[in-house]
């Protein structure tokens, strides 16, 4: 008796493990689209330094940085559909918004926003992931960020099922070893930000 509830509890425990590989792998000619802000742009650092270029290093894909420094989310849906058209990407990463949360843009904007950038893939067949860009705080202990990712960001990638790491992003934020002023990582924090995208996308079975 003890066996067989060993072997049903190994069966779904195998099942729940199979089941966080909710993409094919990407082809070895796959390219990767990082597409966002001033956070995927590489604000304060050099050009190979970004995450987009060590993520490139990191995953042996070709990593286009599509990212523009100020752009907000009604621009970046805007700009997105030629890029992706231009590009050809098979994997979007989408880190997008934080100036929408600077600006203080009713979020129910940036949400129609992200989810129709995420529509313009989804309609190419190309694989989304998120990640989430923490809710502004003035009076935070570490700086303007809080510790956790806008509520928004967990709404839509729940909505439209898209893998999405919350926590990465907004650690680095807020710690001040990371970053290179308010808002933007160092080199160091770049490096991890490439780093947990590597993560997440081994974990959903892209890499």
């Amino acid at each position: 008796m003890k066996k067989t509830l060993l072997l049903i509890l190994l069966i779904l425990l195998t099942a729940c493990s199979k089941s966080e590989k909710v993409f094919d792998k990407l082809p070895a000619d796959a390219v990767i689209l990082a597409f966002g802000d001033s956070l995927t742009y590489g604000t304060n650092v050099n050009e190979e330094q970004s995450y987009p270029n060590v993520l490139e290093q990191l995953s042996s894909h070709s990593v286009i940085n599509a990212g523009v420094a100020g752009e907000i989310s009604a621009d970046g849906l805007t700009r997105l559909p030629a890029v992706l058209d231009e590009e050809h990407p098979q994997l979007l990463i989408l880190m997008h918004g934080g100036n929408d949360i600077l600006r203080r843009i009713p979020h129910e904007q940036t949400v129609a926003n992200l989810t129709a950038m995420i529509a313009e893939a989804k309609k190419r067949n190309i694989k989304v992931v998120m990640l989430g860009v923490p809710t502004l705080e003035l009076f935070s202990a570490v700086g303007f960020f809080s510790l956790e990712s806008d509520p928004l960001y967990q709404q839509v990638a729940k909505a439209e099922k898209v893998p999405i790491d919350l926590s990465s992003l907004p650690e680095i934020i807020s710690n001040r070893e990371l970053k290179s002023d308010q808002v933007h990582p160092n080199v160091q924090g770049y490096q991890r930000l490439a780093d947990a995208i590597f993560k997440l996308l081994k974990n959903t079975g892209a890499l």
